[in-house]
């Protein structure tokens, strides 16, 4: 089977969605389909193309305009190009706006099966924006299949178009996230001459921090800890430009006695390192899709503390595998932290882990992606 796959962000791209198309990406390829690639990158001048090979994934990045409407048919016409000389047998679109309305049309106009995935900031922000809506809805009505990988997101989805919407959950790889020692080298490394990650408990949020995620909430938290027990705050990733960079350097400067890591930007392979440094992580999203980031730390045997928003309510059980508090409940994370650091975490740290297990598997997604593609008629 080939398969033409869209998406707006692919490895090394930063953030939840490329990771996401980069696991879809290579699922498919280790079951022996060939997957071509398509994804625009401001990295290129406008129209230019790039194509290479990645752990079997043919990638082709394009350079992306001014206008997104000129992006768009750019992305269109090199679909249908492609097409002409491959023969794709299904178009797969990750994220509704752009990709998965590029993917809908380019499925209809070429006569192929297209399917699109809701991945959480598309249909829960992207979707109010008049710019973006007439995209959105054109991939919920014209999709072949429309996939998404939380159930909340199912009944947002429908509340727009009602159609049917199938449910996949996000893998994880248990084998490479799992349980390890504290590599205490690399908490040298950070901790540096104060050695912060080897005097104190540490807290830990893996991705780019952002307002969505919880940004104001989980440092005003952390700040109320900080003056009751002294603990160390690792951002195991970046803190997005611009007015949330702003608002954590003006906190950093109003809070001195605060010791926070920020590690920049983290491979994607080399995280259970930085999971192994982490007491407690913490995931405070005021809205959400099902992060990867929460799925890799159950695996790794944390104890997660999160808000009830997104694909979240699929993964955690409150008080059994992991925690949930209030979304922009300040008061309410700072004790919860202050819980989970004194009291005994093993029995849901264990269930973390095992729900991981059971229900988050990287054959669970493969599968019930090909299911998707078999109801559809491709042949596999």
């Amino acid at each position: 089977m080939k398969i033409a796959l869209l998406s707006e962000k692919y490895t090394p791209d930063i953030g939840g969605l490329a990771i996401s198309t980069e696991r879809l990406a290579h699922l498919l390829t280790s079951a022996g389909h060939q997957i071509r690639l398509f994804v625009p990158t401001s990295n290129l001048p406008a129209s230019e193309t790039h194509s290479l090979n990645s752990n079997g994934v043919s990638v082709t990045r394009f350079g992306a305009h001014k206008r997104v409407d000129d992006t768009l048919v750019d992305w269109f016409e090199l679909i249908v190009s492609a097409h002409q000389k491959e023969s794709f047998d299904l178009i797969q679109a990750y994220f509704l706006p752009q990709a998965g309305f590029v993917g809908a049309y380019a499925g209809k106009y070429l006569n192929i099966p297209s399917v699109v995935s809701i991945r959480g900031n598309d249909i829960e922000r992207a979707a109010f924006d008049p710019n973006k809506f007439s995209h959105v809805m054109y991939a919920l009505q014209n999709a072949n299949a429309v996939t998404t990988n939380a159930s909340i997101l199912i009944k947002k989805a429908k509340a727009f178009y009602d159609r049917e919407i199938i449910l996949i959950l996000n893998g994880i790889d248990t084998n490479h996230f799992k349980p390890m020692e504290r590599n205490d080298a690399l908490a040298a490394v950070l901790g540096g001459e104060d050695a912060a990650l080897s005097k104190s408990p540490v807290i830990g949020f893996v991705g780019e921090l952002r307002e969505k995620k919880g940004l104001q909430t989980l440092l005003f938290a952390y700040a109320q800890v900080n003056k009751k027990q002294p603990i160390t705050l690792l951002i195991v990733g970046e803190v997005r430009q611009g007015e949330d960079k702003k608002f954590f350097d003006e906190f950093q400067s109003t809070n001195p006695d605060s010791r926070i890591i920020v590690t920049g930007h983290i491979p994607h392979k080399d995280l259970p390192s930085y999971y192994s440094l982490i007491d407690v992580f913490v995931h405070p999203s005021l809205r959400d899709g099902m992060p990867n980031a929460v799925l890799e730390a159950m695996a790794c045997g944390k104890s997660v503390i999160a808000t009830p928003v997104g694909g979240m309510t699929d993964i955690i059980e409150d008080g059994k595998n992991g925690h949930f508090v209030n979304v922009n409940d300040v008061d309410g994370l700072s004790n919860k932290i202050i819980e989970v650091l004194n009291s005994s975490q093993e029995a849901i740290q264990k269930s973390a882990r095992e729900t991981i297990i059971n229900e988050f598997t990287l054959e669970k997604e493969l599968s019930a992606n090909l299911n998707v593609y078999k109801k559809l008629g491709v042949n596999l």
